[in-house]
């Protein structure tokens, strides 16, 4: 075989790109076809060997023996004379195959080839990173901070692959330096103009908030645990819904950890991002009083049709359930899916009664009950008609009436 200088590209191309050997050799017979269709303007009598590991290849070229007068294509017809110079037992008719030199195609022609085939290298490891990025959209990231311009970060994974992390994409507070470890999801791959893949990474997507709750919380990794749902606005606040498969496990003390250990780690990554874990319920009633938690909710509306809920507080209640800005009630409204209107509870609130008050009256699994739907004082249980009442508590009819009976003769002169 021919060694032809193209060793250092043949090596570059098996041992850093990772290609499967079949698309290896295919790729290079293709470029080096394409360069016989150049020189000869057909490439189908032409068998090409290469050989991989030791980085060369020969070419053999096919031709048909030809009457020295009858010559007409000398790609595929060779002259008798000529292969007699070959081979002096050829007649004509006979199929001739001799080895076509590097030497032929020229110094302009190899030069062709080795650029020819170091485009094709390199599209096919932009492909092949592509491919790649785009199987591990909303997974973690590690790379190291290169370049900071003014609108975003450039990154380099563990391979020295370029990754991008927008500004838009940064915690507000993220203060990021040359040399700094950072980590992020992956949130989008894109090719720009079709040959070159752009990987966007984002540190302010709830996924990421996912990912690192799936890092310091084992229950949620091994899937005893699950997110519901995630809503944040990046460096400020975050509300996170989960449930456990495991009646025995408090979704919530679990991401919490033994005083806070588990979720400081998170809430350092984020730069002091404030971070609500929420029992998820599939009870709305109860969802939006934890939502809005610590603040308490007297009595809730809830209005299917137009997805609205209406929500009754005391009046020192109600700056502690908008939050500051209005970020809790925001970010509460969009944990439950409805929108939440704030109003402040009727002076008349103030001669209301604690449903614990009549435990000597009403059995506590009763008073339990009333609570799962929002009700913990004697009017928020009168406000609802009995027949919804019924219905929301799943309590027997005479038991209902009997509790009605009991509040009512409280507020009775």
């Amino acid at each position: 075989m021919e060694t032809i200088n193209l060793t250092e590209t043949f090596t570059e191309f098996k041992e850093l790109k990772n290609i499967d050997r079949p698309t290896m050799i295919s790729v290079l017979e293709d470029v080096f076809r394409g360069t016989l269709l150049k020189l000869y303007g057909s490439d189908d009598n032409f068998d090409i060997i290469i050989n991989i590991d030791k980085g060369d290849f020969e070419i053999w070229r096919n031709r048909t023996i030809v009457a020295d007068d009858m010559l007409r294509d000398s790609t595929h017809e060779i002259t008798l004379s000529e292969a007699q110079k070959i081979d002096a037992t050829y007649e004509t008719g006979d199929e001739v195959t001799d080895e076509v030199k590097l030497q032929k195609f020229g110094r302009r022609a190899v030069l062709a080839l080795r650029q020819n085939l170091a485009g094709r290298i390199a599209d096919m490891e932009k492909l092949q990173l592509f491919n790649k990025y785009s199987e591990r959209i909303g997974e973690l990231v590690v790379g190291e901070v290169y370049q900071i311009w003014k609108k975003e970060a450039l990154v380099l994974d563990d391979e020295g692959n370029e990754l991008v992390l927008p500004k838009s994409e940064q915690i507000p507070s993220d203060f990021l330096r040359k040399g700094d470890t950072v980590r992020a999801i992956v949130h989008k791959v894109e090719l720009r103009n079709n040959t070159t893949p752009v990987i966007t990474l984002s540190r302010t997507a709830p996924e990421f908030l996912e990912r690192l709750f799936e890092i310091e919380v084992p229950e949620i990794f091994d899937g005893i645990i699950t997110i519901k749902k995630i809503v944040r606005v990046p460096g400020e606040r975050a509300k996170v819904a989960v449930e456990s498969y495991d009646e025995r496990i408090d979704p919530v003390g679990a991401c919490v950890g033994m005083k806070g250990a588990r979720i400081h780690g998170i809430v350092r990554e984020l730069k002091n991002e404030n971070i609500d874990v929420i029992n998820y319920t599939g009870n709305i009633q109860l969802l939006v009083q934890r939502a809005l938690s610590p603040a308490k909710i007297t009595t809730t509306k809830i209005d299917e049709a137009n997805k609205r809920i209406e929500v009754y507080l005391q009046p020192n209640e109600i700056s502690m359930a908008i939050g500051k800005g209005g970020l809790n009630i925001r970010l509460a409204s969009q944990l439950v899916g409805y929108e939440i209107d704030v109003f402040r509870e009727d002076i008349e609130q103030e001669e209301d009664v604690k449903l614990d008050e009549f435990s000597d009256e009403i059995d506590a699994w009763i008073i339990d009950a009333l609570k799962a739907i929002g009700c913990d004082t004697a009017k928020s249980v009168l406000r609802i008609p009995k027949d919804d009442l019924t219905k929301r508590t799943d309590l027997e009819e005479e038991t209902v009436d009997e509790v009605i009976r009991i509040l009512s003769a409280e507020f009775e002169e």
